[in-house]
């Protein structure tokens, strides 16, 4: 049986919404605010904001708010020509399946190396920060326990809710998300009622003259990774319910309301500080600069709650990225890509398979950094994040290259020039000068750690030469990998 055979006989032929066979995910389960809500999950907005913010404050001062608008603005105009062509691909390989579609499945199997490399340093790395941060907000309540315990705990958790199946998961992520973009919007009006540090509402933040050039890159690299989670918009289309209509009005309404989000609460803040201090505050105390805001605008539970809101919040991202990641490897094993077993779903539809699997990546890699001695924040956090950071811009940029071949081909009937050309266009140039931002301000990524984690990068082009190899070898045996559309 060849490998398009294989792949029709384990892909759902209709959404009626019956009982998934083996090997099949489950349709016609998820609306746009069930895919919205994994997508600001991924983001983590109080983390973001917390541990994000800070240092962006610090590299651009007032002007933070506009660099979300901007970054904000890149992805919306990289959405028009994802969602163009999402109406001819619906798998949830993510941007893996656009570039296949686009650019062949050599160039598929090789992206797909470099996306699964860059959610697994994204997400190690962000693990341990909220391990560090888990030891210290609970050592203030009177809790001493490692950051490692914490981090093992929450792994766990995360673990057996994915494995439950995504509907269990959609519901604890839910409550989760609403909580925290509650509390900092208390925060963020509890700021602007007072007239914030002068007493009148100042509008700095948008001026663009006020932007500090050399820290514009820095600021940009950081904005983009609040966006990472944008992805899940497409990985999730199998299960969309009408994907044409769900995917496209998920993509714009998670880009509106995570830079409109993040412009209006780091804008709240700015005023909680002041334009002429705001800076010299993120450098001088970058940990304490959020909830030294809340201390002073908010009520005395406010800066308790966002603490231990910064741990549950947490749970919610990571149920985002976990589910995410589990069904890029269940496509990659559906494709050939990887062993057949990861396709393997359970009977609600679930990819428990590619859960444990993910997980088990995670255990692996934190786990040897930590027997290794390696700190969870200045060392896993700062080089996994930022070589992950990297391999994800990269896919971006081969992305919007994607998008503009195959509307120049096969798709050239469809082609509409804004969506198909310009756009495209424009936002792979934007990927591309944040991609040379990453490389020259990699030593502010990684906070000074060093020459040795840029050693990482060395990973990028290592697992995109072998997914290339991995998808000319089953084509060499006439088992090309097959990243065609899913039928719905």
């Amino acid at each position: 049986m060849n490998s398009k055979t294989e792949y029709a006989a384990e892909t759902p032929q209709d959404t009626s919404g019956r009982a998934p066979a083996a090997g099949e995910l489950r349709r016609g389960r998820l609306g746009v605010i069930a895919i919205v809500f994994l997508v600001v999950a991924a983001v983590a907005p109080l983390g973001s904001v917390i541990g994000g913010s800070p240092v962006m404050f610090a590299a651009v001062g007032v002007t933070t708010p506009m660099m979300y608008l901007i970054v904000g603005a890149l992805f919306a105009i990289f959405s028009v020509g994802f969602v163009a062509m999402s109406r001819h691909v619906k798998n949830a390989a993510g941007f893996v399946a656009f570039i296949a579609k686009g650019l062949g499945s050599r160039f598929g199997g090789a992206l797909a190396g470099v996306a699964v490399l860059g959610y697994i340093g994204l997400v190690c790395g962000i693990w341990a920060l909220i391990g560090g941060i888990a030891e210290l907000t609970m050592a203030d309540l009177g809790v001493q326990l490692p950051g490692w315990l914490w981090w093992l705990a929450g792994l766990i958790v995360v673990t057996a809710l994915c494995y439950t199946g995504i509907d269990v998961s959609l519901k604890v992520l839910g409550v989760l998300v609403a909580l925290e973009i509650a509390a900092l919007l208390f925060l963020a009006l509890s700021v602007l009622m007072q007239g914030g540090a002068t007493g009148a509402l100042e509008f700095d933040a948008f001026v663009p003259g006020n932007i500090v050039p050399a820290g514009a890159g820095i600021a940009i690299l950081f904005a983009v990774t609040c966006y990472t989670g944008f992805e899940a918009t497409v990985v999730f289309s199998e299960e969309a319910k009408n994907p044409s209509r769900t995917i496209p009005r998920a993509a714009y309404i998670a880009i509106s309301i995570i830079g409109v989000f993040y412009a209006f609460v780091t804008w709240a803040i700015a005023n909680g500080w002041g334009s002429a201090e705001v800076q010299a505050a993120a450098q001088a105390d970058p940990i304490g600069f959020v909830y030294v805001v809340a201390d002073t605008y908010g009520p005395p539970w406010l800066s308790s709650a966002i603490g231990i809101l910064m741990l549950t919040s947490s749970i919610a991202m990571f149920i985002g990225f976990h589910n995410l990641l589990s069904r890029y490897l269940f496509s990659l094993g559906r494709s050939g890509m990887l062993p057949a077993v990861f396709a393997r779903t359970s009977a609600s539809g679930t990819p428990r398979v590619a859960v444990l699997a993910f997980s088990g990546a995670v255990l692996v890699v934190v786990g040897g950094f930590l027997l290794a001695g390696a700190d969870m924040m200045s060392v896993i956090y700062s080089w996994l994040t930022s070589m992950g950071t990297v391999a994800l811009v990269v896919v971006l940029l081969v992305t919007c290259v994607a998008i503009l071949v195959f509307f120049a081909g096969k798709g050239a009937a469809h082609a509409r020039i804004w969506h198909t050309r310009i756009a495209p266009a424009i936002a792979g140039i934007g990927f591309l000068a944040v991609g040379v931002l990453a490389i020259l301000n990699y030593d502010a990524l990684l906070g000074g750690a060093g020459d040795i984690a840029r050693w990482l990068l060395l990973l990028i082009p290592i697992v995109f030469v072998f997914g290339w190899v991995r998808a000319s070898q089953r084509r060499a045996a006439g088992k090309e990998l097959v990243f065609e559309d899913s039928p719905l």
